[in-house]
């Protein structure tokens, strides 16, 4: 990834060479490589593949002490700003051996790999020969700080890469046992956590220029491809199938309680209705027996005499006129 991200026919400076494997293969896409690290590493066959090797310290003696400013192409940290102090005046420096189109391409590891995070999960932190928790490693980071040292030093992120692994391919020591595999299932699908190492290249910007955004993460891989399906993957899948089951049942539940809040909320709406009824009904008999009882204190059309005479009276001539 990171030849193909230098190119071919550049002039590289490979800091941090170590045995020379990737000046070996940028010098068969053809280009002109000088080295430097902080301890010769190179065996005697790989020595020509350098225009020049230098044993150095950078953190102590500067690239720009080292090589004319503005005479590379490209300049390649592989694996190397991690293990500096002050990686952020290191890569500054470099940025200054760059020609007016020069690049700078780093790969820098990747602490939210899932591998730590599930390490740390189990309370765990142990340093390795290499890997993501290289005993050698001083400084860590994640995608967000690896665009911040690199714009830090005045550069523009043109390609930003990810090489993807799952976290029981890494070397980082963990223990599932303590871990619930829905846990385990959940973490590796978090954003960036197959992200193994992050490989970029940036260039300088331009005087007066608008940063832009930074560009889209490509990953080397796709995470779904290396992503394991194991018996945590088993385990978190029949979970999510009990946890899916229950809320069935729980909305099956809720909808029934619904359904019988309802028929009693209606029962109560008729009772009340029911018990006005009543209560009409009773004020009516009540009105209604009253009125009998009047009637009843009512003088007898059939049996009163004198009302029946003073009726015929009020009906005849002299009755009326008496």
């Amino acid at each position: 990834m990171i030849v193909q991200l230098v190119g071919k026919d550049k002039v590289v400076l490979d800091v941090g060479c170590a045995a020379g494997d990737t000046a070996l293969a940028l010098t068969e896409a053809g280009c002109h490589v000088s080295g430097v690290d902080i301890e010769d590493a190179v065996p005697d066959e790989r020595r020509d593949l350098f225009q020049k090797l230098l044993v150095a310290d950078i953190e102590k003696a500067p690239l720009t002490t080292l090589f004319e400013p503005g005479t590379f192409d490209v300049v390649v940290f592989g694996d190397v700003l991690e293990h500096l102090v002050d990686p952020e005046a290191s890569l500054a420096d470099a940025v200054q051996l760059l020609g007016p189109d020069g690049h700078v391409v780093v790969s820098i590891p990747n602490v939210a790999h899932a591998a730590v995070r599930l390490a740390l999960l189990g309370g765990r932190w142990t340093y390795t020969e290499k890997g993501l928790l290289d005993a050698t490693h001083l400084r860590f980071f994640t995608r967000e700080t690896v665009c911040d040292l690199l714009e830090g030093a005045g550069l523009v992120i043109e390609e930003l890469h990810a090489t993807i692994l799952d976290p029981f391919d890494a070397e980082v020591d963990f223990d599932t046992g303590r871990i619930p595999p829905a846990v385990v299932e959940w973490v590796r699908h978090q954003p960036d956590a197959m992200n193994f190492q992050y490989v970029a290249a940036a260039r300088l910007l331009r005087d007066g220029e608008s940063r832009p955004e930074r560009p889209q993460l490509q990953a080397a891989v796709s995470p779904v491809r290396a992503r394991h399906r194991d018996e945590h993957t088993t385990a978190a899948e029949a979970e999510q199938d009990e946890r899916h089951e229950a809320l069935i049942t729980r909305d099956h539940v809720i909808g029934l309680e619904a359904q019988t809040a309802a028929a009693l909320s209606r029962q109560r709406t008729a009772e009340d209705k029911m018990s006005r009824l009543n209560a009409r009904a009773r004020r009516l008999r009540d009105h209604l027996d009253g009125l009998i009882e009047e009637i009843d204190r009512l003088p007898s059309w059939r049996t009163g005499r004198k009302l029946r005479e003073r009726a015929r009276s009020a009906r005849s001539p002299r009755g009326r006129d008496a």
